[in-house]
């Protein structure tokens, strides 16, 4: 069948199953199959068009979303592409319903939001460190003196575990200077192809530092 026919029988079946009326799933099962098994471009793209609303209901929905502080199409791209990694070509046959992708692609929405209210909980530490590392002292009496060098060691530190341009780009314009990914993609597309490269770099970033036990003595927290 050709695409552009199968995606307009996934709309009108979609349309049906939301009126509550007897539906057919197997046109829009046949968009997945060739998005995740033959790697269709276009058939990705119809997908995403497809199914990106009702994607991004479930992370409304998430009880985590709210504690991100990010809006929700923060996280619409970083859910499909979760979702596009986890199903290979190999492991499409695991899914053998609609009901069943679907149910997958759920998850990844919950998992990535979680994902991000974590890492926020450990971000929480890292803006005030990075923030003062950048502080001018000169004057400073002994006491300061003394703090601002430990902040310094401590991005110093920070500074070490970072890897490229664009992992000192995300942390600099989102813990420095307060911008959403969204904006730092706007002002370096040099470095990022998208703002889900972006999210990932970030998220990235994050769980790497939280996992650093030298990072968490500097900053108080448990080294467990």
């Amino acid at each position: 069948m050709d695409l552009s026919l199968l995606q307009r029988h996934c709309q009108i079946e979609s349309d049906r199953f939301f009126r509550g009326q007897p539906h057919d799933t197997r046109f829009a099962y046949e968009l997945f199959r060739r998005a995740l098994v033959e790697r269709c471009e276009a058939a990705w793209e119809m997908l995403f068009y497809q199914y990106r609303a009702l994607v991004e209901s479930w992370v409304r929905r998430s009880s985590a979303f709210s504690s991100t502080g990010e809006s929700s199409d923060y996280f619409v791209g970083a859910v499909f592409a979760r979702f596009w990694q986890a199903i290979t070509p190999e492991r499409f046959a695991s899914f053998p319903t609609l009901g069943s992708l679907l149910h997958y692609l759920q998850m990844c929405a919950s998992c990535v939001v979680i994902d991000c209210a974590r890492a926020q909980s450990w971000a929480e530490v890292i803006p005030e460190a990075l923030t003062r590392g950048f502080d001018c002292m000169i004057d400073a009496p002994d006491e300061e003196a003394i703090d601002r060098v430990s902040r310094e060691e401590f991005w110093h530190s920070i500074n070490a575990l970072l890897a490229g341009d664009a992992e000192r780009c995300v942390i600099y314009h989102s813990f420095i200077m307060e911008r959403k990914p969204g904006e730092i993609y706007e002002m370096r597309r040099d470095l990022f192809e998208s703002v889900t490269e972006v999210y990932n770099v970030k998220r990235n970033i994050l769980g790497r530092l939280s996992r650093n036990r030298e990072l968490r003595r500097m900053a108080g927290m448990s080294a467990s």
